[in-house]
């Protein structure tokens, strides 16, 4: 049981992996986060959509699915911290899924156990990513009852 990260686009910049690494360092099993990067398709537009979400769909088995999309529910880290504690503590991995600058198709929400928003607002990629690791740290320290994170 872990935390994989299914994320379309380059390599992590620099300023992004050293914020990874930073929060990943102090991450324990099961919050323990690791990354997958799938290529950009060199298509454009619904071709590039539907050859990434096959990509993605054809890594995915019987875990439990988060898409992030910024048209999926807002919650706050407390319900973050559930949502990732349930099917974990169920012997069931958990895999995160950030799509390409074109989204996702509808295999991979009709997939998505789960479509969270970050915000209504759209961030680059990269920042999610960073964004995303934070918070599965705070998720870890709130579902262990650490200060980390103050309510």
């Amino acid at each position: 049981m872990a935390i994989r990260v299914l994320a379309v686009g380059r390599k992590h910049e620099s300023w992004v992996s050293e914020g990874i690494e930073r929060y990943s360092k102090r991450l324990k099993k099961p919050f323990d986060l690791s990354w997958q990067l799938i290529a950009h398709s060199a298509r454009e537009n619904d071709a590039a959509r539907t050859e990434e979400s096959e990509r993605l769909l054809a890594r995915l088995g019987t875990d439990y699915v988060i898409l992030l999309d910024e048209r999926g529910k807002a919650i706050d880290s407390p319900a973050l911290s559930r949502t990732l504690l349930t099917p974990l503590e169920a012997s069931r991995s958990v895999t995160v899924i950030i799509g390409g600058a074109y989204g996702v198709d509808q295999q991979v929400h009709q997939r998505a156990d789960f479509t969270w928003s970050l915000s209504p607002l759209v961030f680059p990629h990269q920042l999610v990513r960073l964004i995303l690791a934070e918070q599965v740290y705070r998720a870890q320290e709130i579902a262990g009852g650490r200060a980390y994170h103050h309510a």
